[in-house]
């Protein structure tokens, strides 16, 4: 209890000092002095620090961030957070699941990317970030989580980069000691680009409730859960009875949902997508304004409003780039949309 109470009598009489400097240090703020001796001490923002560069595959890595003021460690397994790098001078921001565990006393969040061919962010974040670069962060989101307490019973589909949400979710349920009747399903294309396989593998190992089956789609082929030799009914006979989650890519996902569509189990189906198919013509373009800064722009019907306020100096927020995290949600004053991934206004 003594020490406890040390800790808030610290903060409170810490938070008043700032509150004094903020007044002597005008225009500057305590911050801009703060940021000189500790890149991490600032209450205007969430920061953190990359302590290490965890390699996991040829094209995939985990980042140890060690977050600054301000953030708490109690996210959802499964949950996403922001990044933002500063790359160029330009600061990039996109989205990524967490794949460590929450922590009451943690001190270091981690993240696993992928490099894609085509994501430029993600290749600097696997290939060409260096531990001590300073991050900003936002806060965890998303709704593709565990529940708590689990299920007895759940089966787990993932492919490729797929795992991350749920190696989350994995190691929360091993530190608990809470591991029930898990069935894993990983899909591949080999076992080299099998992000945490080792650490799977050794998680089957100790806990005989967790049934993991993997496969290497170059040898195998895509999985079907239709099929009658190899698909859901052969590798999780009860599966109409566990609570699923789904990650990966999306032509996988596609063909999971009808499949429990056509089965009446939409509701136990929990899927998280990385991407999505951007469809429709588009709108018919015009004008696009901003009211916060005042600025316009022209725009065609298949620039997206993100796109359109980059190209107009406009400072917007962003994660995924494509509204699957809707980081970029922003108030319509006036005028008419148009949704490119499903076309609707």
């Amino acid at each position: 209890m003594t020490s406890t109470t040390s800790e808030r009598g610290s903060k409170v009489s810490w938070e008043g000092v700032r509150k004094a400097a903020d007044k002597l240090t005008t225009p500057l703020l305590p911050d801009d002095y703060l940021t000189l001796l500790n890149p991490l001490w600032s209450s205007r923002e969430l920061r953190g620090r990359v302590e290490r560069v965890v390699r996991e595959t040829d094209d995939a890595a985990t980042l140890i961030i060690r977050p600054g003021w301000g953030w708490r460690y109690l996210h959802r397994p499964g949950q996403y957070v922001g990044i933002g790098v500063q790359v160029g001078g330009k600061w990039h921001w996109r989205s990524y699941s967490v794949s460590s565990p929450p922590k009451r006393s943690g001190r270091h969040l981690a993240i696993t990317v992928r490099a894609m061919p085509e994501g430029f962010l993600s290749t600097h974040l696997v290939n060409g970030l260096t531990p001590g670069t300073i991050v900003r962060l936002a806060t965890p989101a998303g709704d593709f989580t565990l529940p708590d307490p689990p299920p007895e019973r759940s089966l787990f589909l993932v492919g490729g980069s797929g795992i991350t949400p749920v190696m989350s979710m994995l190691r929360t349920l091993d530190r608990r000691d809470a591991m029930g009747d898990v069935v894993v399903h990983y899909s591949s294309t080999t076992p080299e680009r099998m992000i945490f396989r080792e650490e799977l593998e050794a998680l089957h190992e100790k806990h005989p409730s967790l049934t993991l089956h993997q496969r290497h789609t170059d040898a195998d082929g895509i999985f079907d859960a239709a099929a009658t030799d190899d698909g859901l009914d052969a590798l999780c006979p009860d599966w109409r009875e566990r609570e699923t989650w789904a990650c990966g890519p999306g032509p996988m996902l596609d063909a999971l949902e009808e499949h429990w569509e056509q089965a009446g189990l939409t509701e136990r189906l929990h899927t998280e997508r990385f991407s999505l198919k951007l469809g429709g013509d588009g709108g018919e373009g015009g004008e696009v304004s901003f009211r916060n800064s005042g600025k316009s722009t022209e725009a065609d019907g298949a620039t997206t409003l993100l796109e359109a306020g980059e190209q107009a100096g406009v400072g917007m927020p962003y994660g995924c780039r494509m509204g699957i995290c809707h980081t970029c949600t922003v108030t319509k004053i006036s005028g008419t949309a148009r949704d490119l991934r499903n076309g609707n206004e």
